[in-house]
């Protein structure tokens, strides 16, 4: 049994939509290796509709690393009402009552259950204290505008697990996630 663990890039401003738009001129081998250490422990990825179609529109023509065949091997399961094309390899369609196929997946995984993006639905699990861990890497920009993951909603209790600092300013850090009360 894994722990189902949100993992985000986010603004110091708090905003985490759109991160190929700032996230990129950020990017280095520290970042490459934190986010591979956190993919060696994952067996599979939760995504919500949005991000699953964007990654599957980018993802599968990457191949040749370790980083890009596993995640593009590893089963993906999607929480998407209708039916969306699920082509992208091994991608699995979460039933409509997502909260127990969720905490089914938590308990029958080997590893970690990763989303990466899905704003609303890491809200969601958050929300209904699903969520085990929450690994934010923080660029030093200030986007302004955009979604935020902690939008004034939710209200958690987080222990600091680990905390790295990158050469270009980028910070790691990886929560434990608890509700209050």
């Amino acid at each position: 049994m894994g722990k189902l663990i949100v993992t985000e890039f986010m603004t110091l401003d708090g905003v985490v939509e759109s991160p190929e738009l700032w996230s990129l001129d950020f990017w280095s081998d520290e970042a490459a290796q934190f986010k591979m250490k956190e993919l060696e422990s994952a067996s599979a990825l939760l995504l919500g509709r949005k991000t699953y179609e964007g990654f599957a529109e980018a993802w599968p023509q990457r191949s040749g690393d370790p980083y890009s065949d596993k995640f593009n091997a590893m089963p993906k399961h999607v929480v998407a009402s209708g039916a969306p094309d699920l082509s992208w390899n091994n991608s699995h369609l979460v039933e409509p009552e997502f909260h127990e196929a969720v905490k089914h997946l938590k308990e029958n995984e080997p590893g970690d259950l990763v989303i990466h993006g899905s704003i609303t639905l890491a809200r969601e699990l958050m929300r209904t204290a699903l969520v085990d861990e929450i690994c934010l890497l923080i660029y030093p920009i200030i986007r302004g505008e955009g979604a935020k993951l902690f939008d004034g909603s939710l209200q958690l209790s987080l222990d600091c697990k680990s905390v790295t600092t990158f050469g270009n300013g980028v910070i790691a850090g990886v929560y434990a996630s608890k509700p209050i009360g």
